[in-house]
């Protein structure tokens, strides 16, 4: 899942964020992990955001037939200042991997804190898209 401005990668400032769509990303994650089913989902908009983690991962899933193996979440700023996100990811009864593009301890100050990571069961940033693939390895290892 990717939030805000992550529909304009490969656009919005290559030199933090390269040059690649996710959109033309996840053929790739796809075509290596064959026996995995991917989905993808992105919203600029927090509430959506909320309401798709709920409806693959919370007790709303469980009770319309099966709640997801994890979530790979890119949360864009909103890592930086959601509350809302945070008690969502706990309320999951899935786990929820943190994951960032770019190095965001290299970046502004504001970038450094995560209102996310305490409720996710990690983090991984600083390496491009691929960060994408090392949260999934850490699924398919547990």
């Amino acid at each position: 899942m990717n939030g805000p401005n992550l529909n304009l990668l490969g656009k919005r400032e290559p030199g933090i964020y390269g040059d690649s769509s996710f959109e033309s990303y996840l053929p790739k994650l796809r075509e290596r992990y064959p026996d995995v089913q991917i989905e993808y989902y992105q919203s600029n908009i927090e509430g959506e955001m909320i309401n798709k983690l709920q409806q693959v991962g919370s007790y709303l899933a469980e009770a319309d037939g099966g709640v997801y193996d994890g979530v790979v979440l890119n949360a864009g700023a909103y890592t930086h200042t959601s509350v809302a996100l945070h008690d969502c990811i706990r309320s999951l009864l899935c786990p929820v991997i943190e994951v960032h593009i770019s190095n965001v301890h290299q970046r502004e100050d504001f970038r450094h804190h995560s209102y996310l990571s305490p409720a996710c069961k990690g983090v991984i940033c600083g390496f491009g898209l691929d960060s994408y693939r090392l949260a999934l390895e850490a699924f398919l290892q547990t």
